[in-house]
């Protein structure tokens, strides 16, 4: 059997040879890459791996940080817990230095001459019709403020410290009794001296004494700061302003349209020092904190919703509010 010759050409040897070299070539040319990429991503996981292990130092530093944060939050709130003890303790015993002072409101400026002493002594007996016996003594006595310019209309108020806390009583329960007192054409009113937190929290009970009457509520503010109200014969006190708005509110006539009701609001004085603790929404639940830190929901009503009290602590108006019987 014969072989006919094939019509398709030979390829030549170099050419079979030479594309076989430049894929070789090729291939070497790729693992070079490769090998490059290979030691940069060396490289790079080195730098990862001390980057980790710097994060990890960084980390365990971090949580001995909050672990010590924590603790010094635990002795804070002790430290919290204790700066309201003596805060009230300080409150305390400023009322307490207060107790034998007496102010004296609408006396005309420059009306005691030199010696307020003496104009005291001569015209509290005719004022009031009391007999001082022994006569009325004063530790001191002087005008409270920078004096006044010329022509104004209101003077400033007279002070006096007696020397017999007696005396200041007997003067003050006249002065509750009969109220201002008629000098000429002049009304002369007596008051009992207060540190400025006590007075803060008797002006934010004072500021409900229109609600009170709107409600037909009898009520009697007495020292230092406790309200006493009756209605239907039940009678209450309350030591926080914020509770007597919330029991105002619970008693108030149920099918009255709340968006139609509107209660008397009190214009709070803000205490003269900062409250001690920042307002925040976990610490709102706190109880025994500051009276404007404090939340209590009852009938639904909201302290949020409410006038505010002083930064008084509520526990220390409460126990304040006890010491007029003490004194007396």
């Amino acid at each position: 059997m014969t072989h006919q010759p094939s019509d398709m050409p030979d390829a030549p040897e170099g050419t079979t040879m030479d594309r076989i070299l430049q894929e070789i070539s090729a291939v070497g040319r790729r693992l070079e890459g490769m090998d490059s990429r290979m030691i940069s991503l060396t490289e790079e996981t080195k730098s990862m791996r001390l980057d980790i292990a710097g994060f990890q130092s960084r980390v365990a530093t971090l949580e001995q940080r909050v672990t010590a944060v924590k603790k010094q939050c635990m002795i804070t709130a002790n430290r919290d817990q204790e700066l309201l003890y003596l805060r009230s303790k300080v409150i305390d015993h400023e009322d307490r230095s207060r107790r034998d002072n007496v102010r004296f409101l609408g006396f005309p400026e420059e009306i005691e001459g030199v010696e307020v002493q003496s104009f005291l002594k001569n015209i509290l007996p005719q004022l009031t019709g009391l007999a001082f016996d022994p006569l009325l003594e004063f530790q001191r006595a002087h005008r409270l403020g920078p004096k006044c310019q010329e022509g104004a209309n209101h003077p400033r108020p007279i002070i006096a410290c007696f020397f017999r806390h007696t005396q200041a009583r007997q003067l003050l329960q006249k002065a509750r009794v009969q109220g201002p007192f008629r000098m000429n054409d002049l009304q002369i009113r007596m008051t009992a001296d207060f540190s400025k937190e006590i007075s803060d929290h008797r002006k934010a009970f004072l500021a409900l004494r229109p609600c009170l009457r709107q409600l037909e509520i009898k009520s009697g503010l007495f020292e230092l700061a406790r309200i006493w109200i009756t209605k239907n014969n039940v009678s209450n006190d309350f030591y926080d302003p914020t509770d007597l708005s919330l029991y105002l509110d619970s008693i108030s006539d149920r099918s009255m349209d709340m968006s139609s009701r509107t209660l008397p609001q009190p214009q709070i004085t803000q205490a003269r020092n900062p409250p001690l603790m920042e307002t925040t929404p976990e610490r709102l639940l706190l109880r025994d904190t500051a009276v404007e830190d404090r939340v209590t929901v009852q009938r639904g009503y909201d302290i949020l919703a409410t006038p505010r009290a002083p930064a008084l602590p509520g526990r220390v108006a409460r126990w304040l509010g006890r010491g007029f019987p003490i004194w007396v």
